[in-house]
């Protein structure tokens, strides 16, 4: 008789703790259905639609986010360098490339909850695609770091590790007609503080 209660107890400990760490996990660490990735950057079309897998809506519910629907916009999330090392804000970083399809874009360094780092007095918090400087051919090159930078400069102040957030806005790349042509930059370690 004890053993059966026993039994029980152990089994109910089990399925209570596994059951909890399980939908901790999907709502903190899963990365969650339907990302699409391109190079180091990952994003979720799915996300603020119907289509919305329940995880990710458990996610933005318990963060409070806003995601922007598939017309209006997605946003893409870039958590590594080229090396697959975790962003640091001590480091410096030279993010390389063409613009993603989009009419507009923006780009800004969070931290792992997702919000904004504030860089600090008299230093821009986000970078948009109307501002930054062009090479003659199209590309263009975003310096991020503690440091002053000559050119495009996206300050960040602090340690610990971060995200770089680009937002895409009126962009196909959620459509079939989006993955066709879809071209991201590429986010380097140039130095590190730390």
């Amino acid at each position: 008789m004890l053993r059966n209660v026993l039994l029980a107890l152990i089994a109910l400990v089990i399925a209570v703790g596994g059951g909890t760490l399980s939908a901790w996990y999907a709502v903190n660490r899963f990365d969650g259905f339907g990302a699409l990735t391109v190079g180091q950057w990952t994003g979720h079309p799915d996300a603020g639609t119907p289509l919305s897998d329940p995880y990710a809506k458990a996610r933005a519910a318990r963060e409070g986010a806003f995601p922007l629907g598939s017309a209006e916009g997605l946003a893409f999330y870039a958590y590594d360098d080229n090396r697959g090392q975790a962003l640091d804000r001590r480091c410096s970083y030279r993010i390389e490339g063409n613009s993603p399809n989009s009419r507009f874009w923006t780009l800004y360094a969070a931290d792992r909850s997702l919000v904004a780092l504030d860089p600090g007095k008299d230093r821009l918090p986000a970078l948009h695609s109307r501002q930054i400087f062009r090479q003659e051919n199209g590309r263009f090159v975003v310096l991020v770091s503690p440091k002053a930078q000559p050119g495009n400069w996206l300050a960040t102040i602090g340690a610990g590790r971060m995200v770089l957030v680009m937002t895409l806005y009126d962009t196909p790349v959620g459509s079939n007609s989006g993955l066709v042509d879809m071209t991201f930059p590429a986010v380097t370690r140039i130095s590190c503080d730390g």
